[in-house]
């Protein structure tokens, strides 16, 4: 089977040829891995197995951004924390603001038609073979963005008339940016990434009363359009979110990513007994313990037995639980994926 043959079988509730498996890494994880394997970027993807998708976008137009500053105008900063270099905000646009009136009267949201699309054909050719991932949505992390991370907790409370203007602002962006994406290659995408972080480490940070008044409507909306255009919704949200599960389910979510099977509520059983008919699993192999701090036969074991309990009858895609660290050994992360090969043949 081909890569997008394969990932489609498994969305399908089909049986593939063997077990998909994708690949999320920081940079610095990356970098470290091609020179263990002494290889480029696509040759590593080759040995290794790897059936990640191809992801597009739409390419911006729009106005000349100030120096240092996004499309919002949030302003981040390249912050190294010996372990990696991560964005981090340093400049939040609408953290001053009191009331709707004075960000209406001060602010200029981004247009939808900032953005354009022609080139997504092109962009598709050669990649057939591919899963294709394009459009969606994670209001939220801008809107913190936007606000501050202290500020948007703040709002959920104190100013829910802010968050909701600012929520519809940008649910309304995403679903035209996704419309588009589906118009201009009908049929071709797969794979649409509707996300929050909705979990910490031991439970939810939001009530799950705040995200259904929130966050769940306009994620509804994206997921809607996503089904109508055939296309799979990818949920990524990490932590422990088992007490708003069924709510996401409820709205549509497909496949649920990264499965953090450490956090409270997340075991791989539990999950697999209890949402198994209704998701696909994608990820699994812990990034806190396993992977940075495993030896090489640890690895193997968690792959088999996510194997064994995630994967049983179907309906999971290997990968790691977000973003493999430079922590991480090289040896452990070829490790995973030679052991997911070598076991996930049907």
């Amino acid at each position: 089977m081909t890569p997008r043959e394969r990932w489609l079988a498994v969305l399908n509730r089909e049986t593939p040829d063997r077990v998909p498996m994708d690949y999320w890494a920081t940079s610095e994880a990356t970098e470290k891995l091609l020179k263990h394997l002494n290889c480029d970027f696509d040759e590593a993807m080759r040995r290794l197995h790897i059936d990640s998708p191809i992801y597009i976008a739409g390419r911006y137009i729009g106005p000349p951004l100030e120096e240092g500053a996004d499309v919002f105008g949030v302003k981040t900063k390249a912050v190294d924390y010996g372990t990696g270099v991560y964005n981090e905000t340093v400049y939040c646009p609408l953290e001053k603001y009191s009331s709707v009136e004075e960000i209406e009267a001060n602010y200029s949201w981004p247009s939808p038609d900032d953005w354009d699309y022609s080139h997504l054909p092109d962009a598709i050719k050669g990649h057939e073979n591919r899963p294709i991932r394009g459009g969606g949505c994670e209001v939220f992390l801008i809107y913190k963005q936007l606000r501050g991370e202290a500020q948007s907790f703040i709002d959920l409370v104190e100013n829910p008339g802010i968050m909701r203007y600012c929520l519809s602002k940008l649910f309304d962006m995403a679903y035209q940016k996704t419309l588009r994406i589906f118009e201009k290659i009908p049929g071709k995408v797969i794979l649409t990434y509707a996300a929050e972080d909705l979990g910490g480490q031991t439970g939810l940070m939001y009530s799950p009363n705040h995200i259904r008044e929130f966050l769940l409507p306009g994620m509804k909306r994206i997921i809607e359009l996503t089904k109508q255009h055939g296309s799979y919704v990818f949920h990524h949200d990490d932590g422990a979110i088992r007490d708003i599960l069924p709510d996401l389910i409820d709205a549509g979510i497909k496949i649920l990513n990264p499965v953090q099977w450490r956090c409270p509520g997340m075991e791989r059983e539990g999950l697999k007994r209890d949402f198994g008919d209704k998701l696909i699993f994608h990820g699994g192999v812990d990034n806190q313990q396993t992977l940075p701090f495993g030896t090489v036969e640890e690895v193997r074991e968690e792959v088999i037995e996510n194997y064994r309990t995630l994967g049983a009858g179907g309906g999971y895609i290997l990968g790691p639980c977000h973003n493999f660290q430079s922590v991480s050994p090289p040896e452990n992360i070829v490790a995973m994926y030679e052991t997911g090969y070598e076991c996930g043949w049907r």
